[in-house]
């Protein structure tokens, strides 16, 4: 189990300006690096273009897969937005968990967007600390 990811700031806007773009549906992307650290964030399309729901476009996230192994990065989180809440996994969120990586939320409250992260293994959510350096 991850304890910890370590994003920077530019990170962290990419993400919010990513969810906010396309609220109220939910948003959703890939965070790749190495060794908890987060180098980078693809962007995927919500195929489910829902407010409640996200599936990643399988294209997409298979394009997103081949980028990381060309620049040899590796698979630390998934991020998707819950624009109207929670901000916490919801069940569908850990019934659905597919990848043994942190699942980041990105939720909004008084139109600030809180991103949390979350380890998610047997059916259950633990959550992690999200670590945001320069």
């Amino acid at each position: 189990m991850m304890r910890q990811l370590i994003l920077t700031r530019e990170h962290v806007r990419e993400i919010e300006r990513h969810v906010a773009l396309h609220a109220p549906l939910e948003a959703c992307g890939l965070l790749a690096g190495k060794n908890n650290r987060v180098e980078h964030v693809l962007f995927v399309r919500n195929q489910a273009e829902s407010p409640v729901r996200f599936v990643m476009d399988p294209v997409e996230q298979l394009r997103a897969f081949d980028w990381m192994d060309a620049q040899r990065l590796d698979l630390l989180g998934i991020f998707h937005s819950h624009p109207a809440g929670p901000e916490t996994v919801s069940p569908t969120d850990i019934a659905e968990a597919a990848y043994p990586v942190v699942h980041v939320v990105c939720s909004q409250t008084g139109g600030v967007w809180k991103l949390r992260g979350f380890w998610i293994e047997n059916d259950e959510a633990v959550e992690i600390v999200l670590r945001v350096v320069e």
